[in-house]
């Protein structure tokens, strides 16, 4: 037998240097393993690293039973009978608490509870010792059974002094993993929550097949329970450590996990709970580690005791500066910490960010006056200030005390700030200080303008996580970059690479011909909603930002965009925001020059055009925001909200929100500018944050030719290869296929996929077999993925449109060839392409969402063995299906537009049928959608809104006959019902956890055998109901 040891490290990190991967040193650890041999091996090698085994823990009693043994112990304590059954009422598992309640009792700093013993005397009782992690007992337990809603066996779960706080979810090596996170998401539905459970307490969870392993955190909040945030632990540099075995040896390390569990977590301010990914945690480390060893070795003041983290844009800078901050301050040595910005809108969101994960570690000021009486207090919290108000202090200031104190700073995006006065100031003042930078795009040689690289500043580079290492581990999103020459009498200018003569072309304004902007402005209008995947079902998308070269461009955009949309039935929200950008000189080749708050600074032409935008603004939205700098400010962050929260369309800039801001639901940026490396990684980023699967890369359309731009910023920021992973393939390959250069596996293109639809399923509802319900299931899905890429693809877009032209009509054919400037050749192998009916995929959607129902119904209540088939590796695309789900009110309208051309109800009533069931939110309202159209004379209805509003009375009155014949029928206690069921409806889900729905039921003793069935029952027939009637509003 081979034994293993982890390689240990001087400096103590837990995410390690370099670490010998165990899976390859025997290979007997190759071949077949079950799930059940997983876990013991899991186990076994648990218990060799210092885990105690429980293997009798199979029970709630036997849990809390233990609980006390370990707490006793920590606390050096012990409990009566009678004291330990007060402990748990009062705290460890009082009634009321949910996941967040218990998460905090673990999260928060100083979590002891004051109890007060039989005999009087009151001691702190602590659940984690955070000061000394090593006195914490791990104990790993299996096979646990509990009952919430349904009963469930968990694999494996660790224990932290007692208490659940690590799931850990075993599948067998070849199930998707995807699948193993499914799993948890339908467990912590039915039972983690179920009403007295300890296992509230969970941390984490962690999923493996064996092969892939990760982890991530528990909570509540919905959009965080996408598998996106789900994790694999990894090596210092960004090498991932998947196998299970790997995985054991260093993330599971007893100092290793208590060190994720209760240093490198953060507890938000709304009750999110945040686990730091690998990389945000090695660079935190090593930036503590350099503080210490700097001051050990007297190196402060100067390079050699600082350094910089290049971490790329988007993948959580902000929690890694604040965590390395929030650690510095507890340093000893440490009097002061800083984190400097270099903007005041970034000054103001670091102090929201900051105080949302944790509200009294800050303290932030308006005004340097402020900053001073920061300095002066002496509470051991982060001063978070802008270099500018920081060098004002500096210079207004000869002494202060804090010059002569130990003092660390952090600066943020650090590429700018570093340079010029403040940091010649910063050198005279302060006496002992170490300086760290962080960075998602530092200044090298090749993008520096003066002498001063990052690294001549701050020191040598501590950890780098590139753009390149964010999209491997699917943080953030590629780029596809599309080059649009709307009018070709322009490409010349647009493709010219000199950057003298492109200025003269500015100066000149050459780039703002009237014929061009208003072609620029009618190609972005007729192309938005496709970009943003506005056209599919209800909608609701994306939202895009427009980044131009100046003010005069800014205000030419916004008039024609809003001329050219006067008449449109749905007009696009568009804003504006710049402000004054004093003439500094840059440091870095493509620097976005800074605009500051003081718009009144501008010239009168200027000021009077940003008044009118923001007065149209104010109009939209009932606000009452104005130009000086105060009121600016309030524009500026309500305008960031909406942005957001998708109120806002399009948003055009010239500078501001290019850089530092940061919006999920923004998948699309225009450009028309002349961006460079830092500039131009800067501004792509804002579109590459993950979302959902809708959301595949971020979309930038260019009015320029920045293709060769793109490669030289992509190629300093990231390594080699980069240009492979980061830009997204063209359409010619997802049409045709390719092999994908990481995994060398062959990827079906469009052309083919749609052929083994047609060939294999050419009648969808004819599908009867297993085996032909995965296939189609597969095929399907792939077709689902790859048209959700190509919507992005203007020629895709026009491959749809060629597809309502007649062909025979050859006037249509040049028509549709000349508005789009093709040849004969590439008109032709348009022509070629087989592309799918609508209504075809209509009738695949709904075998897609049948089989999923049945699937869900029929393998739920199977074992495994009992079926043939495999379907492990099976993944159900629902956020996909969900992104083209087609609104009540959309069908409600076709109903209006249907039976205003055919009178026939029957062939309403088909067409009604086949649309519903291609839609997974609405199916449940199938019937009633069909009752209304039988029971209503459509005929009186004079427009859309009538149909709506008559189909709304309609439901809500069958509504209400429906929930008293069902609280008849099931002799339910009549007040009790009403208020459950109305609380459903407006949650849009029937809950089990609580009480409530105990309190419904008939009167029977809940140790009567029939009472668990008919509360199942019960259950069941809300949950229809529930289904049937959301959304309608009305009352039960």
């Amino acid at each position: 037998m081979t034994t293993y040891n982890t390689i240990a490290e001087l400096q103590n990190f837990i995410v390690l240097d370099s670490y010998t991967k165990l899976s390859q040193v025997g290979d007997q650890l190759t071949g077949y393993q079950t799930e059940a041999a997983l876990e013991r091996e899991l186990i076994e090698d648990l218990v060799n690293q210092g885990y105690e085994y429980l293997p009798q823990l199979v029970t709630p009693q036997a849990l809390v039973a233990n609980v006390r043994k370990q707490l006793q112990t920590l606390n050096n304590t012990v409990f009566t009978d009678a004291e330990w059954q007060r402990f748990l009422d009062e705290y460890l598992d009082k009634a009321n608490d949910g996941i967040v309640d218990k998460t905090r009792k673990v999260q928060d700093n100083c979590a002891a509870y004051d109890f007060t013993f039989d005999d009087g005397h009151i001691q702190n009782i602590y659940l984690v010792d955070k000061k000394n992690i090593a006195r914490n007992k791990v104990q790993v337990i299996n096979q646990f059974e509990q009952t919430g809603s349904q009963a469930n066996r968990y694999d494996v779960t660790i224990l932290v002094n007692g208490l659940p706080m690590v799931q850990v979810e075993l599948k067998k090596r070849g199930v998707a993993i995807r699948e193993a996170f499914n799993q948890v998401h339908r467990y912590s539905k039915e039972s983690f929550n179920s009403e007295s459970s300890l296992y509230k307490y969970l941390q984490m969870f962690v999923i493996s097949n064996g092969t892939d392993t990760r982890y991530f955190a528990n909570t509540v909040k919905r959009d965080k329970n996408s598998f996106d945030f789900t994790m694999n632990w990894a090596k210092a540099d960004n090498t991932l450590i998947k196998d299970l075995k790997d995985f054991t040896a260093t993330f599971f390390l007893k100092n290793t996990l208590l060190q994720v569990l209760f240093s490198y977590s953060v507890f938000d301010i709304s009750d999110t709970l945040l686990i730091m990914r690998p990389y945000q945690i090695a660079a935190t480390e090593r930036l503590i580690w350099k503080i210490k060893s700097s001051y050990q070795a007297k190196q402060w003041s100067t390079p050699e005791g600082g350094g910089y983290i290049w971490h790329t844009t988007g993948s959580g800078k902000t929690l890694t500066s604040f965590k390395a901050a929030r650690l510095a301050t507890q340093l000893d040595f440490i009097d002061k910490v800083f984190f400097v910005v270099d903007r005041k809108d970034l000054d103001y969101q670091t102090m929201k960010e900051y105080q949302r994960f944790s509200p009294d570690s800050v303290n932030g000021s308006e005004s340097t006056a402020g900053l001073k009486r920061n300095i002066e207090k002496d509470d051991n919290k982060i001063i978070v200030t802008t270099i500018q108000k920081l060098n004002n202090l500096m210079k207004s200031e000869t002494s202060l005390p804090v010059y002569e104190q130990q003092v660390v700073f952090i600066f943020d995006e650090c590429h700018r700030s570093q340079f010029g006065e403040a940091q010649k100031n910063l050198k005279k003042k302060f006496k002992r200080y170490y300086q760290f930078g962080f960075t998602g795009t530092p200044i090298f040689t090749e993008n520096a303008l003066g002498a001063e690289t990052t690294a001549d500043v701050f020191g040598r580079e501590l950890h780098s996580y590139v753009i390149t290492d964010a999209i491997r581990d699917e943080k953030v999103l590629k780029f596809k970059v599309d080059y649009n020459d709307v009018r070709p009498q322009f490409k010349a200018l647009e493709t010219e690479k000199d950057e003298m003569k492109l200025t003269a072309a500015e100066n000149r304004k050459l780039f703002l011909h009237p014929d061009r902007i208003k072609e620029v402005s009618r190609y972005i209008l007729k192309n938005f909603r496709i970009k943003t995947h506005r056209n599919q079902g209800s909608g609701k998308g994306f939202n895009a930002m427009f980044a131009v070269s100046s003010v005069e461009a800014a205000k030419l955009y916004y008039e024609e965009l809003n001329a050219q949309q006067k008449n449109s039935e749905k007009k696009l929200k568009i804003a504006t925001i710049f402000s004054f950008a004093p003439n500094e000189e840059q440091n870095a080749v493509g620097d976005i020059r800074e605009e500051n708050f003081e718009p009144t600074a501008m010239d009168s032409s200027a000021k009077e055009f940003l008044t009118k935008a923001i007065n149209d603004y104010n109009a939209l939205f009932k606000t009452s925001f104005g130009v000086d700098s105060k009121e600016f400010q309030n524009y500026y962050r309500d305008l960031a909200k909406r942005v957001k929260n998708q109120e806002v369309d399009l948003l055009i800039v010239v500078g501001m929100f290019l850089t530092g801001f940061d919006a999920p639901t923004l998948n699309t940026l225009f450009v028309d500018k002349n961006l460079r490396y830092h500039g131009l990684m800067q501004a792509f980023s804002r579109t590459n944050r993950i979302y959902d699967a809708t959301k595949t890369f971020g979309n930038i359309v260019t009015f320029r030719d920045l293709e060769q731009a793109t490669i030289d910023a992509i190629t300093l920021f990231g390594d080699k290869n980069t240009k492979n992973v980061i830009l997204e393939k063209s359409y010619e390959e997802y049409l045709k296929g390719f092999t994908d250069i990481a995994t060398g596996k062959a990827c079906k293109g469009y052309v083919d996929i749609v052929r083994e639809l047609k060939e294999q399923f050419p009648q969808p509802d004819e599908i009867t077999t297993e085996a032909d319900k995965k296939a189609f299931v597969k095929l399907f899905g792939d077709y689902l993925k790859i048209e959700n890429i190509l919507q992005n693809y203007d020629e895709f877009t026009y491959l749809k449109e060629l597809q309502k032209i007649d062909r025979e009509n050859l006037d249509a054919v040049e028509v549709f060839r000349d508005s789009h400037f093709l040849t004969d050749e590439e008109l032709a192998a348009m022509m070629e392409v087989d592309v799918l009916q609508e209504r075809t995929v209509q009738d695949y959607r709904s075998t897609y969402n049948d089989i999923r129902d049945w699937f869900r119904r029929e393998r739920e209540g199977q074992t495994p063995e009992e079926s043939k088939i495999d379907w492990d590796d099976v993944v159900f695309e629902i956020d996909l299906l969900k992104s083209q789900e087609i609104d009540l009110d959309y069908i409600l309208e076709l109903v209006f537009e249907h039976n205003k051309k055919t009178k026939d109800k029957d062939a309403l009533i088909d067409e009604v049928r086949r649309i519903i069931r291609s839609s997974i939110g609405n199916r449940a309202k199938e019937g009633l959608v069909v009752d209304f159209i039988h029971d209503t004379d459509l005929e009186p209805i004079q427009d859309k809104a009538g149909i709506i509003s008559a189909f709304f009375a309609y439901a809500q009155k069958r509504q209400k006959k429906e929930a008293a014949n069902l609280i008849v029928e099931e002799k339910l206690n009549e007040e009790a019902a009403k208020r459950y069921i109305q609380t459903s409806l407006k949650h849009e889900f029937a809950s089990e956890n609580g009480t409530d729905l105990n309190a419904i039921l008939p009167k029977m003793s809940p140790l009567n055998p029939q009472y668990l069935t008919k509360k199942r029952s019960v259950f069941q027939k809300i949950v229809a109901f529930v289904e049937k009637f959301k959304g309608i509003g009305g009352t039960v």
